[in-house]
């Protein structure tokens, strides 16, 4: 599972409410698929824009992602740093694509179901889910004894 961090958790949140207000989805399209509609949220770049890039590599984005190589500087290798650099990595990227991590359908409310890729309102609920799983997961990891100890209990102007 990805390194569970504030910004990959404001990012699923905020794709999956841009989702939510009706922003465009094509799971058939590198720009507004599942990872397209995210790249959008932290890159600033258009689904047209993310659609040429895309297409300097070759197939999907779970394809693209497993073929990265980090060396070469291609415009595709730009939007896979940016996935990279929100914690995510090339089995991360695939179950984004396909809605497929097993925790994350375990945690679903309601409980256990398989998604379909294509459907926004289940891309929706994915995305939300598993921020909510990797906030949980950040907020067990931090020591709170750690932060009370470096707080100051006075403030001294």
């Amino acid at each position: 599972m990805a390194n569970p961090n504030f910004k990959l958790i404001s990012a699923l949140r905020a794709t999956a409410q841009r989702l939510s207000e009706g922003a465009d989805y094509a799971w058939g399209n590198h720009g507004s698929c599942n990872c397209g509609n995210l790249l959008q949220v932290v890159t600033r770049f258009s689904k047209e824009e993310i659609l040429q890039y895309a297409h300097t590599g070759i197939g999907e984005w779970t394809e693209i992602a497993e073929d990265y190589c980090g060396i070469a500087n291609a415009p595709v290798g730009l939007l896979l740093t940016r996935l990279q650099q929100l914690g995510l990595t090339a089995t991360d990227i695939h179950h984004l694509e396909y809605l497929n991590n097993r925790s994350v359908l375990n945690h679903l409310p309601g409980g256990f179901r398989w998604l379909r890729r294509n459907s926004r309102e289940d891309v929706i609920i994915y995305f939300e889910t598993y921020a909510s799983m990797l906030e949980e997961k950040l907020v067990s990891s931090i020591d709170i004894s750690t932060l009370i100890h470096n707080v100051p209990l006075f403030v001294h102007e």
